[in-house]
């Protein structure tokens, strides 16, 4: 406290103002200087108004808008209406309409993020569409028998430890999980390999039991590695999940060794459930200050990498002053901070709290 104690001294206010800076106004303002100078806005301005409308819950619109540009808003909500009435009607046609809109609606690519979507020259070549696959072989009903390669026990415990690391598969009923061990192939990458080619169809995705692959995406017309892939990390699941093309190049730093699993094996046991996790994470995450900016991909990895942690009323997540490696955002509940004895900072659902200790690598602040 003495430390912080310097920001105010000299200050021409009386102590009960001076111990307000510092228990209320510094932890707010120390948390917003730090965004700002992570993300370093153009407009630093519109961007603290913007973080603060944020962090207190209030909409990033203006409260003074102009009277016309509500009126505008108004027109666009009521046309949004009449449009939804105006499908409501339609879909009461019969139930065969609904069930077909409903099959479309699992298998489209219309609701995957622009990012990850093939450019317009692209659509025609290849095997069948991606896209078709709403009315292609991979909907058609029929009885699903998954292959099944020879493994050792040592490579099935390897690989169900490695799979219960990852959000897609560690929810998975026991046999399924037993099922997706035994449809995996093995499969050995030389140094130097690429393994996907960003903007292709993608029919397998990968995980890592030995070795490392770099994620090379095209950005502003250059090569840029944007994620290392490390034992344990699956790769190459974006392109199952959205029914799109990769979404980045995968090369090989040394050689590896990794297992694949077909795209059919992945819809019948495992896209459902990995889907809903994965909406749901990415969802969430457009809710948070800090990075709702980013890109879908950049945020669909971020997705991956959550780990949920549940706490019970009173339990102290970090204690002040000591060293931080994690980074926490709230998904529900309530929580606060603590300097001292006096309380500075309540959180919610969509606040996060832990990244000064990262960006600054410093010991906890409260």
């Amino acid at each position: 406290m003495a430390a912080n104690a310097s920001v105010v001294d000299g200050l021409p206010f009386t102590d009960d103002k001076k111990k307000y800076i510092l228990e209320q106004l510094d932890p707010i303002l120390e948390e917003m200087v730090s965004d700002v100078l992570t993300e370093v806005p153009a407009q630093p301005l519109e961007f603290m108004v913007s973080w603060l409308r944020k962090r207190s819950g209030l909409s990033a619109v203006g409260e003074q808008m102009s009277l016309s540009a509500k009126n505008k808003a108004l027109k666009q909500e009521l046309k949004q209406i009449q449009s939804s009435i105006e499908e409501a009607g339609q879909a009461m046609g019969g139930a065969a309409d609904e069930e077909e809109e409903e099959e479309d609606d699992d298998d489209e690519c219309d609701e995957i993020p622009e990012s990850f979507k093939k450019p317009e020259g692209q659509m025609s070549r290849a095997r069948q569409s991606v896209s078709a696959e709403a009315y292609g072989q991979w909907n058609q009903k029929k009885a699903f028998t998954p292959p099944s390669h020879a493994k050792t026990d040592d490579q099935k415990d390897r690989l169900k430890n490695t799979l219960m690391k990852s959000f897609m598969f560690s929810n998975l009923e026991k046999h399924d999980m037993e099922t997706i061990i035994m449809a995996m192939e093995e499969v050995k990458i030389k140094a130097g390999e690429k393994v996907i080619t960003e903007g292709d169809d993608g029919d397998f995705l990968f995980v890592i039991e030995t070795g490392s692959l770099e994620c090379i995406k095209v950005i502003d017309g250059s090569p840029k590695v944007v994620k290392t892939c490390e034992v344990g990390d699956v790769f190459g699941e974006l392109a199952l999940l959205y029914n799109c093309p990769r979404a980045a190049s995968v090369v090989a730093k040394g050689e590896c060794v990794c297992w694949k699993l077909d795209r059919e094996s992945f819809n019948h046991i495992v896209k459902e459930s990995a889907a809903k996790k994965r909406n749901q994470y990415e969802n969430f995450l457009k809710s948070v200050s800090l990075i709702s900016s980013i890109d879908a991909y950049e945020r669909s990895q971020i997705a991956d990498a959550l780990i949920p942690e549940t706490f019970k009323k009173g339990d102290v997540i970090v204690r002040q002053d000591e060293p931080g490696d994690k980074f926490y955002i709230v998904e529900e509940g309530q929580l606060y901070a603590k300097k001292g004895e006096d309380r500075v900072m309540d959180y919610k659902s969509g606040d996060y709290f832990g990244e000064l200790a990262l960006l600054k690598n410093q010991p906890r602040a409260a």
